[in-house]
């Protein structure tokens, strides 16, 4: 195999389209035998089904921006007609198309265990056998639940759940429930719960939070994350890009119970009791039946122990001419995991400059590895 690339979702789509791409034009071009016509790729997901991490999506989960500004490379998005921006579903219908539109040799369910170098590149060991490439491209998102650790989380008597398990406000009728977080998840959470005709909904975050303003959407993101990442290359630190703004996106349901005053936010607790949670200062409590811990997501890069990579703030150091690529290895790429391997690279509109930048990369990549017999070697 020429090209491994792990994961299945957004990032992984947007690679696979881009090494389709390269494998065509070779193909219709004067391609001598050998040559890239013959390059062979896969997209290994560990998920059952097409979408990503959009299959994980609460109910009512919707996109930051409107369609014409969330598409992958290639194929726009269809129009969302629904109220507000596009569902959940709406973007999982349309990542499943993408694949059987570009044909995208997609394999699932197949979960990678480790990775290890070998001599010609890498062996990719699954619960499927193991497969052989050359370049491997880690495209498996910001896909592990973090948990805080608080003291008397494990004495609490109500259900816990990160927002990784959260589905319906409906699942939680006269219940108090908890909301921990002060982002985007925090906020669409919050909001959804408070919109049940029964039930009380609180909402503790670390800092006040920061709603950005109601005009900013998935695209002005993607031009301020932009922005900031070629200030910082230029040598100027000082563009506080996103950050400058807010953290919080006012997607509709969010904006509408913000006017209608739910969204009020009290200071982190210090403690979780049986019953809730505590203060110290001053001392008061909240009972609770629920905590909704919506505390982020952390690349799921533990396959890749095996290879020792550097690491700086516990992520992979990549190269800053071409971001996705590590410093350890010509033949790595990292690929939807937020600024650190390309600017806006984790979002729709943004992952498709920095895959296509990738794959450029790794079609010279094989051009200077020489044969290409673009073999599919896999042990089952």
């Amino acid at each position: 195999m020429d090209v491994l690339v792990v994961g299945g979702g957004q990032a992984a789509l947007a690679t696979g389209y881009y090494l389709q791409r390269a494998r065509r034009r070779a193909t219709s071009g004067p391609s001598a035998p050998g040559e890239l016509g013959r390059l062979s790729f896969a997209l290994l997901d560990a998920n059952p089904s097409a979408g990503g991490a959009w299959t994980a999506g609460w109910d009512t989960l919707q996109l930051f921006s409107p369609a014409g500004f969330s598409s992958l490379p290639g194929w726009p998005m269809p129009p969302w007609t629904g109220e507000g921006n596009p569902s959940a579903q709406h973007v999982r219908d349309y990542l499943s198309a993408y694949e059987d539109r570009y044909q995208l040799p997609v394999h699932r369910p197949v979960r990678v265990r480790t990775v290890t170098r070998t001599t010609e590149g890498f062996d990719v060991v699954t619960d499927r056998g193991v497969w052989r490439c050359r370049v491997l491209v880690n495209a498996t998102g910001a896909s592990r639940p973090f948990w805080p650790t608080y003291p008397g989380m494990d004495a609490f008597a109500g259900r816990q759940l990160h927002s990784a398990g959260y589905r319906s406000a409906a699942d939680f009728d006269d219940q108090t429930v908890l909301v921990v977080g002060g982002g985007n998840s925090g906020a669409q959470i919050a909001a959804d719960l408070t919109s049940r005709p029964t039930g009380e909904t609180a909402w503790v975050t670390a800092r006040p939070p920061r709603f950005l303003p109601d005009d900013v959407d998935g695209r002005k993101l993607f031009e301020l994350a932009t922005r900031r990442v070629r200030a910082a290359a230029a040598g100027d630190p000082s563009d506080p890009g996103v950050g400058g703004l807010g953290d919080i996106v006012m997607v509709p349901p969010v904006l509408a119970a913000r006017r209608r005053g739910d969204l009020q936010a009290q200071p982190m607790f210090d403690r979780v009791t049986p019953t809730g949670v505590a203060w110290n200062d001053p001392p008061r409590q909240l009972a609770a039946d629920a905590i909704v811990w919506c505390t982020g997501f952390r690349p799921d890069l533990r396959h890749l122990a095996g290879l020792a990579l550097t690491r700086s703030d516990a992520l992979p150091v990549t190269d800053p001419p071409l971001p996705s690529r590590s410093v350890d290895d010509p033949g790595l790429f990292f690929l939807g995991y937020g600024d650190w391997c390309g600017p806006a690279s984790a979002t729709l509109i943004g992952v498709g400059g920095v895959a296509r930048a990738s794959v450029d990369a790794i079609v010279e990549q094989l051009r200077e590895l020489g044969d290409r017999a673009g073999r599919v070697s896999v042990r089952r």
